[in-house]
């Protein structure tokens, strides 16, 4: 694990401690209560707003030549995080934090979408400010698509043979209501 580095995200700056809690999400490996953390390579995945509706992926091993023609086409970004228009104002006016976390405490859960797990409390190691949303994902290897609708790239993406993640689908235009 030497040189991997872990984070967490948050809009809220206080946080001292990370409690192990029970998964938001259904994870055959997770038998107790964790902390998550997002690796670096991954890290852009998060570098939005908590409940901001998101589609990223990009290309693996396992990527056909016609979906990576299809989804990254002439683009030279590695990565592409798509987000409905909406969120625009919200993603300017969000100052975000970031956690570093120690490595040595925690194992991969999903490689392709970066996390890590530990089933102890965590100290950071660090926290710095994140003001300007987008010019912090202008640093990175990430093409921001900005579109009306994610919904029916969400499908596709779904479909294909990408690396991705779709988060916080349930707050996209024209999602389902949950009752």
């Amino acid at each position: 694990m030497e040189g991997l580095r872990l984070f967490h995200v948050s809009e809220d700056a206080r946080i001292r401690t990370f409690v192990p809690r029970p998964s938001p999400s259904q994870f055959d490996a997770i038998r107790k209560e964790v902390v998550f953390a997002i690796s670096e390579r991954l890290l852009h995945n998060y570098l939005l707003p908590r409940d901001c509706p998101r589609v990223c992926y990009y290309a693996g091993s396992q990527t056909s030549p016609e979906d990576r023609q299809a989804f990254l086409g002439q683009f030279s970004a590695s990565f592409v995080i798509a987000v409905e228009n909406r969120w625009i104002k919200t993603i300017e006016r969000t100052t975000l934090f970031l956690y570093e976390f120690p490595a040595q405490d925690f194992w991969l859960l999903d490689e392709n979408a970066g996390y890590y797990i530990s089933e102890k409390t965590i100290v950071p190691v660090s926290v710095r400010p994140i003001y300007n949303i987008l010019e912090e994902m202008l640093k990175r290897d990430v093409e921001l698509r900005f579109m009306p609708s994610i919904n029916e790239l969400s499908e596709a993406v779904s479909h294909s043979s990408l690396n991705f993640s779709l988060i916080r689908m349930r707050n996209s235009n024209g999602a389902m209501p949950v009752f």
